[in-house]
């Protein structure tokens, strides 16, 4: 599909792309990676072991350049690692496999018949049904402890606000698309779009088909919301569904304020298990049937807040930490089957890893390196099979991703599905930095990624690339657009300023109420720290990142003009208009201390339109048209602005695309050359 840009975008794709013949065919005539790779790079996900240990089912997710799209199949693995095929092929979408608990069946999704439904899969003979046929899809599919059900999520559709009725056409008439009405906070939702009118609910089918039939009712978001479905975990008995959810009357202005509710399976009947302000979410229910582990935290409308493990007991009561010495966020709890802790997932400096915590609140690691992903910011999952091991996603910098296996302490990948590409075309080697920030002289951890054909005694321009969120961070994780940037001859540095996840609440929330502000500090003395190491072209500095990345990129070229130019990727620029354009409005109560109209100064004083005067650095703006989390307003404003005092600037929109311009292939490969024709454009020549 061709791209619909603005007149000065297509100005400005005219002159880059007379620049890219020449790097791209260097690139080709090498062994390094390029952007055209970004169909060659396949990842694995969702990796699921069977109960009883012997198999590993995984989805497999590639992109095909003929369609320009994104798709994933299925495969399976033995736990020694042999007998690694597919289960299913083609351009398709298949997700969520489920082992049945005597592990003879495996439940999933696939919109192989146009529409995702859910197919169960008997693993003896191959054969499969397609269980469901519904206009909603389904989602976020769970087997029942005795095999004979499925739970699973789908929106109920509503009807919407009734403002007036309206005249019915003529006859033969064709009339415009009629209006439509919203009436809740969040109307329309990054990658959703404008939302339909209605709720997720909670249903159970046949594991052999058949009609399913609703479990939860009521207007509220009982299996999911815009965010995502719930998965309801069942307990051990079959009788009821535990699932996370917001049934508060005030749930559009305070979303984080979930509680865990029991469902009967029966007849639909409902209890409350929790009852505080904040989240409770991912109940795993012991394999005796007498605990539940959930995660959440006391909400405080902090801008971080370190997600615990709890335990309680079956009926609710009894509710308690027992993660408070870790201070780390806990993820995706899993009992161990013998009751003894429960399995989860956390980050830590950069690292994901497994953990485990016994009741009593003794934590120990388990696996280091889950990963699954071609950015630095992190991806990757696990499963635990009754009889002990686990499976997880494993990567490293030169590593997008691997299928893993954990058991009994000693660990063996299983796969290498971008070994071939890697061998061929190394990437460039990742080295990590720790330096001290001039703010405060706290430790700061950082990524550098040299070129492949690096060589000490030269001198190398260097890319600065800030990490979004702005709770998030990098990681020791392969990231493909930096390793293109460095396969064209640049340094990148990437690192996890104050604000970043994984280093404690404490580090976390020294933005709180004050972002963008001190990161700035972090950065830039991390740009000094890798000139000290002496092969940095100080004529040569460039600065990009995307969402709080870019906001930080806006940030620092307005309190520094060491850098010739600037990439800044679906930015907010002006804080007062991005809470009531955004699809998270209530980040107001968390990032500021209130609403715009009542705190005004905070607003305008961490907003970059008021120190846009400031600015004399050349900088490339892209957005996704379709992106409703930082909407592309904000580039547009920031735009303007620099039109206005006649910096030397770019606007580019990207059509379809929501947050993070990677839906289609051709859109993420637009987006690496794009910010590096720019910065080829302003290099300085020595």
């Amino acid at each position: 599909m061709r791209c619909k840009l603005h007149l000065s975008a297509l100005v400005a794709a005219a002159v880059l792309f007379s620049v890219y013949p020449t790097a791209l065919q260097a690139q080709e005539s090498s062994r390094k990676l390029t952007v055209m790779d970004e169909f060659q790079i396949q990842l694995p996900t969702d990796p699921q072991i069977s109960p009883d240990g012997k198999k590993i089912v995984y989805v497999r997710r590639f992109a095909d350049p003929m369609t320009d799209r994104r798709y994933s199949n299925l495969w399976i693995v033995n736990s020694d690692g042999t007998d690694h095929r597919p289960l299913t092929t083609g351009n398709r979408n298949d997700t969520s496999p489920r082992w049945a608990p005597d592990s003879a069946r495996l439940a999933y999704l696939s919109d192989t018949d146009g529409k995702q439904q859910i197919y169960v899969r008997w693993m003896d003979s191959g054969q499969t049904a397609r269980i469901t046929n519904l206009d909603q899809a389904p989602d976020a599919i769970e087997w029942s402890p005795d095999g004979k059900m499925l739970s699973f999520s789908s929106l109920v559709l509503g009807k919407g606000p009734h403002i007036a009725d309206l005249p019915a056409p003529p006859a033969g008439a064709k009339w415009a698309e009629p209006a439509t009405a919203y009436d809740r906070l969040v109307y329309r939702f990054n990658g959703a779009g404008y939302l339909k009118p209605g709720f997720m609910q909670i249903f159970v089918v046949s594991a052999e088909g058949g009609a399913p039939r609703q479990v939860s009712n009521g207007n509220f978001p009982n299996g999911g919301n815009e965010f995502g479905p719930s998965r309801a975990t069942w307990t051990s008995d079959g009788k009821f569904l535990l699932v996370s959810a917001n049934r508060h009357p005030e749930s559009d202005h305070e979303v984080l304020d979930t509680e865990i509710y029991e469902f009967s399976v029966a007849d639909g009947s409902l209890r409350a298990l929790t009852n505080r302000k904040g989240p409770d979410n991912s109940p795993a229910v012991s394999p005796d049937g007498k605990w539940i582990a959930y995660t959440g935290f006391d909400d405080r409308y902090q801008g971080h807040q370190t997600t615990k493990l709890y335990l309680m007991n079956r009926d609710g009561t009894g509710s308690h930490s027992i993660s408070d010495k870790l201070d780390r966020d806990i993820q995706n709890p899993v009992w161990a089957p013998d009751n003894s802790g429960v399995y989860f997932q956390y980050d830590e400096q950069g690292d994901t890893k497994i953990g485990f915590l016994s009741p009593d609140g003794t934590a120990k690691k388990i696996a280091d390196h889950v990963a699954s992903t071609t950015g630095a910011g992190g991806g990757g999952s696990f499963s635990i099979a009754h009889a002990g091991p686990i499976a997880f996603t494993y990567g490293r910098t030169d590593i997008p991703g691997d299928v893993a296996i954990s058991d009994r302490g000693a660990m063996k990948v299983l796969t290498s599905l971008n070994q071939e590409l890697l061998d061929q075309k190394k990437p460039g080697r990742v080295e990590e930095i720790r330096y001290k920030s001039s703010k405060d002289n706290r430790e700061i951890e950082g990524w550098i990624i040299q070129p492949p054909d690096f060589d000490a005694t030269k001198k190398y321009p260097l890319i600065l690339e800030i990490h979004g969120g702005p709770f998030g961070d990098y990681g020791d994780r392969f990231d493909f657009e930096k390793q293109v940037w460095a396969a064209m001859g640049y340094v990148v540095l990437y690192t996890n300023p104050r604000g970043s996840t994984g280093y404690g609440e404490e580090f976390s929330n020294l933005i709180h109420h004050a972002y963008p502000g001190d990161d700035f500090a972090d950065l830039n003395s991390g740009v000094d720290a890798v000139i000290a190491k002496g092969y940095i072209d100080t004529n040569n500095l460039f600065v990009s990142g995307g969402s709080g990345g870019g906001v930080l990129t806006a940030w620092t070229i307005e309190h520094t003009e060491r850098f010739r130019a600037a990439t800044c990727l679906y930015p907010v620029i002006n804080w007062y208009s991005f809470v009531l354009t955004s699809d998270i409005p209530w980040t107001s109560k968390y990032w500021f201390p209130g609403v715009p109209w009542e705190n005004t100064d905070q607003y305008m004083q961490r907003s970059l339109t008021n120190l846009v005067a400031k600015i004399k650095t050349p900088t490339l703006l892209m957005t996704g048209e379709a992106d409703y989390r930082t909407p592309i307003s904000e580039a547009e404003q920031f735009y303007a602005a620099l039109k206005l005092l006649n910096i030397d600037a770019v606007l580019v929109r990207v059509p379809e695309e929501p947050h993070g311009i990677s839906r289609r292939p051709s859109h993420h490969i637009t987006k690496m050359l794009y910010v590096a024709g720019w910065f080829q454009q302003h290099k300085a020549t020595n």
